[in-house]
């Protein structure tokens, strides 16, 4: 059952937008995301009428609110023509409240014939791309299942710089066979750019994908996992980065903007296949989640009569501290405070026993004004969140 007593008296989260393009040339075997591989040429037309209609049935849940960020993932969203991110944004422009320098982001993977449209992409108002690169070594993205190589991943870096000021670079590690050497010079290529921003991802058997099903050989243990992630933290710390969040990494001024928000319990809609939404309102807060399908997807948001939302679901107030902690506590700096009563509209009082619990454990670090993991939470970090359900 629903608890109702949920009431909101502090103004509502920022919102963001989030919208998936659910097509990549080829599923890789580690990804677990909602992608599908596109034989022939994309359905643009039919999409992008269909991402218009999601809209505009989400737009009175989000009267007069601002959008802070807009995020645009997949899948693979280069592989959408200039002409259909220019109307995508034109789009937005016309139903959203944004402002000029609202951080825009598109994710690309990097192919020569997808990296010149970055310069389009960039006019139609992209002002941030997150490159998919995994890794600069062959091999490896063989065996990850990519269809660039390293030449195609450099070509990509360079052409993003050139049309945009802020560039995200995704990497993996602990992959099959690596080494501490070969992870080394994957991050000194990568820094050699001189980006901002990195994303740097332990390489997991995720449920449900072709490496869960069949492993691949070489894979490092716990010990030499630990060792590769000792060495990217303490190599981009002597380059200017900090790492402000579990997997990201930036200079200062750098953060992604879009993903903070995710982790301060901010509020975000979904658009597009199996996107998800967080909605709060004044006396409730929702998930929403769309139609995985993308074929089912466009057919019922087309209809504009509500079934292509998969699920609509009111959080109960008891599972609200688990909620926030699990996304709080992934910043290293945690969050105010504060945000707990003000996003949550509970009393911290009400996990005032598992914040001592915590503190006695040595897992949450004893600032009255933020809540955040110490060193050692930091290190057990599914511990000190699992104590929150």
């Amino acid at each position: 059952m629903v608890n109702r007593d949920i009431s909101f008296t502090q103004g509502l989260p920022p919102l963001s937008l989030y919208i998936h393009v659910p097509w990549c040339v080829k599923k890789c075997p580690y990804c677990d995301f909602n992608s599908h591989a596109q034989k022939g040429e994309l359905p643009e037309e039919r999409y992008l009428d269909a991402l218009s209609a999601d809209l505009e049935q989400t737009l009175p849940l989000i009267w007069g609110r601002q959008i802070h960020t807009v995020f645009i993932g997949g899948g693979t969203p280069s592989l959408l023509s200039a002409q259909a991110v220019e109307r995508m944004m034109a789009m937005l422009r016309n139903y959203l409240n944004l402002w000029p320098d609202t951080e825009v982001t598109l994710e690309a993977n990097p192919g020569t014939a997808e990296a010149t449209r970055f310069k389009h992409y960039a006019e139609s108002g992209i002002n941030r791309i997150s490159l998919g690169i995994q890794s600069f070594d062959d091999t490896a993205l063989g065996v990850l299942g990519r269809i660039h190589d390293s030449r195609q991943a450099i070509e990509a870096i360079e052409m993003a710089q050139k049309a945009v000021s802020r560039v995200n670079l995704d990497l993996m590690y602990a992959l099959p066979g690596q080494t501490l050497a070969s992870c080394r010079k994957d991050l000194e290529t990568a820094l050699s750019f001189g980006t901002d921003h990195l994303s740097l991802y332990h390489l997991t058997m995720e449920p449900n994908t072709v490496f869960a099903k069949y492993p691949p050989s070489g894979l490092p243990d716990d010990d030499a996992s630990a060792a590769l992630q000792d060495m990217l933290i303490e190599l981009t710390a002597a380059q200017g980065f900090e790492q402000y969040e579990v997997s990201a990494y930036a200079r200062p001024g750098a953060r992604a903007k879009h993903n903070v928000n995710y982790w301060e319990f901010g509020d975000y809609i979904g658009i597009g296949p199996g996107a998800h939404g967080k909605l709060s309102f004044h006396d409730r807060i929702v998930r929403t989640a769309k139609v995985r399908n993308p074929d089912s997807w466009m057919e019922k948001a087309l209809l504009r009569d509500g079934s292509h939302l998969a699920e609509e679901r009111q959080l109960d107030s008891a599972e609200l501290p688990f909620e926030f902690m699990l996304n709080a506590l992934r910043l290293k700096d945690g969050v105010p405070v504060s945000y707990y009563e003000e996003r949550t509209s509970l009393s911290l009082a009400g996990i005032s026993r598992q914040l001592e619990a915590a503190l006695q454990k040595g897992l949450l670090d004893a600032d009255p004004m933020r809540i955040k993991a110490s060193p050692l939470g930091w290190r057990f970090l599914n511990d000190l969140q699992g104590m929150f359900l």
